[in-house]
């Protein structure tokens, strides 16, 4: 098979030490099918790339340090306002006038303090830490505000927490052999780029799949539409039918918004992954298309379409690759490999027209991510160039051994890749759970 065709079907005059001037131009190949997977990158697109450098194993750490204002923030540093020590793991509750109740509780007695608390119309707050942690409620707010006194005194001490996150890697790969015949008595001239551009194809889908299941797996909210409170309840029927409501994905918009989740999302665009942009007032959601009909069908509360078409609100500069619309403060993609719990919701009755496996109902997901809550890990690359170690040996000189290939007929096509995953923020990550149309 020659590549470069001199006229009249004539082989190549170019020789660079090829047998009969025969030609396979890998680079123009490889470029090629690095390009065709631009448009295919939909997880790629959002997520934040951290280097791992050599000789420094395959995982990473980082520290991520909690606010001193969170209830995360559990020590046992604080020093209250009169200069009492604040035990590590317990929990109080405080009356709407700012009086504190003298009972306190473990974390793990903190449903039976909620249930004291409901009961009183108090409010349930952390003592460790000294101040009044994720709290929002005034009572306990305005007891808890470091004043000082004349003398001031060794009073208001705080304790700073921290936890870590890790991630590892794995060396993935695949590849394909192919004989001197096939290529060159072939009907199709082009059947080795078609060969090499689909295996590039599946390995950058290889990486979407790697990726989706870690933000699945990462997520730290979880919904679940409905009234169901498990992914084992997700059910069709009547008269609960797990389907997501225009009212489920508001709530879920608000707790991103109390979990600090930003709203400005980080583009990354072209094939050599160098140009970003920031797409402001946007956290996306990704899901499935058996999902569309359902989004599409929404009204808001006023009784109104909730789903605005991409073209409506959008330009070119601006849309996710898959973008298909917007419902509430969601801009959806919609990812046609998204993956699903087949046969893991409740059990089939009278299916009224939703997907089901084995006589159970899948739950599909709604998956939102939150800028800078993921990061893939890197190895032997940039962090901006191609991901993928591709060795081509065609047949010839070069791959002939005595043992396996002693005619030089047999050549083949490798790629390798390096993939890690490291969950940052998981409360920047969310799932809603629903049924999918048939």
């Amino acid at each position: 098979m020659a590549i470069y065709d001199a006229p009249n079907g004539a082989k190549s005059s170019i020789d660079i030490g090829v047998p009969e001037g025969e030609q396979f131009n890998l680079f123009h190949y490889q470029r090629k099918a690095i390009i065709d997977i631009r448009n295919e990158m939909v997880f790629q697109q959002i997520i934040d790339n951290t280097v791992l450098p050599k000789h420094y194993g395959k995982s990473i750490k980082k520290y991520h340090y909690i606010p001193v204002l969170d209830d995360r923030n559990n020590n046992d540093q604080g020093i209250d306002a009169a200069a009492a020590d604040i035990a590590v793991d317990e929990w109080a509750l405080m009356s709407p006038a700012g009086v504190e109740n003298a009972t306190t509780y473990p974390t793990e007695a903190l449903a039976i303090a909620a249930a004291d608390a409901n009961a009183v119309g108090e409010a349930v707050f952390l003592k460790s830490g000294a101040l009044y942690g994720s709290s929002k409620d005034v009572g306990v707010i305005t007891a808890k505000l470091p004043a000082l006194s004349e003398e001031g005194g060794r009073v208001n001490r705080i304790g700073h927490s921290r936890v870590t996150i890790e991630g590892s890697i794995v060396n993935q790969g695949m590849f394909f052999d192919y004989t001197e015949d096939s290529v060159q008595f072939d009907t199709d001239k082009e059947l080795l780029s078609h060969m090499m551009t689909e295996t590039v194809v599946a390995a950058n889908e290889m990486i979407e799949d790697n990726i989706q299941k870690d933000l699945l797996n990462g997520a730290g909210v979880k919904k679940y539409a409905g009234v169901a409170t498990a992914i084992g309840e997700i059910t069709g029927e009547s008269p609960d039918p797990s389907i997501v409501t225009y009212d489920d994905l508001v709530k879920l918009s608000i707790e991103l918004d109390n979990n600090k989740c930003p709203k400005a999302t980080k583009l990354i665009k072209g094939s050599s992954l160098t140009d970003t942009r920031v797409v402001n007032s946007a956290r996306y959601m990704y899901v499935g298309s058996e999902l569309l009909p359902m989004l599409m069908a929404m009204d808001d509360y006023h009784d109104a379409p909730a789903w605005k078409s991409v073209e409506e609100y959008a330009d070119a500069g601006n849309i996710a690759a898959g973008e298909a619309g917007a419902v509430g403060q969601f801009r959806v993609i919609v990812v046609s490999e998204m993956m699903r719990w087949q046969g893991a919701g409740a059990a089939v009755g009278t299916n009224p027209g939703y997907l089901e496996t084995g006589g159970n109902y899948d739950v599909c997901p709604m998956l939102v991510v939150g800028s800078g809550s993921f990061s893939s890990i890197s190895f032997h690359t940039s962090g901006k160039s191609a991901k993928f170690a591709i060795i081509h040996k065609k047949p010839g000189v070069e791959v002939a051994d005595p043992y396996n290939n002693p005619y030089g007929k047999l050549g083949f096509y490798s790629i390798q890749w390096w993939y890690g995953s490291l969950i940052m923020r998981p409360e920047w990550i969310a799932i809603m759970h629903t049924v999918g149309t048939a």
